[in-house]
């Protein structure tokens, strides 16, 4: 059996410490990873740059994303992903701020499976993103790899 693994994506350090935080409190023990910008989470899911020799598994089970990043933004690396058959099918959860109806439908349009707003309250969104860890590595059937 594979471990599943989270590819956290979160350029501001209060919210990733608060969503680690998070999903440690769910009891979850998965491996957790964080890019802290579009190029590294691309970096990352292809093995380039910084990440050419990482150490896991090829792809996480989920990518949880932010949309304001510096270099790319979390749209963009979101289309990457699906013009690549390496990442078109992988799980994609946008997590983000953004209360705008454009990036919610255009997460969409590029191939989000969830898109989730960060709740202002600590207590919410802690439980918030322990729903959205045990979903995604618990009770979800990731697709195949290709």
């Amino acid at each position: 059996m594979t471990t599943k693994t989270i590819l956290l994506v979160e350029d501001n350090p209060q919210d990733e410490m608060l969503t680690l935080r998070a999903l440690r409190r769910a009891n979850l023990a998965n491996r957790i990873d964080v890019a802290r910008d579009g190029q590294q989470a691309l970096d990352y899911l292809f093995r380039a740059g910084a990440f050419a020799n990482r150490e896991g598994p090829d792809l996480p089970t989920v990518v949880v994303l932010d949309i304001g990043l510096p270099r790319l933004s979390g749209l963009e690396v979101l289309e990457h992903m699906r013009a690549d058959i390496r990442t078109a099918l992988l799980p994609v959860v946008i997590l983000t701020s953004s209360d705008d109806e454009r990036d919610r439908l255009q997460s969409y349009a590029n191939g989000a499976n969830s898109f989730v707003r960060k709740p202002v309250n600590f207590a919410e969104f802690a439980e918030t993103v322990a729903r959205l860890g045990v979903y995604w590595l618990a009770t979800n059937e990731p697709p195949p790899t290709p």
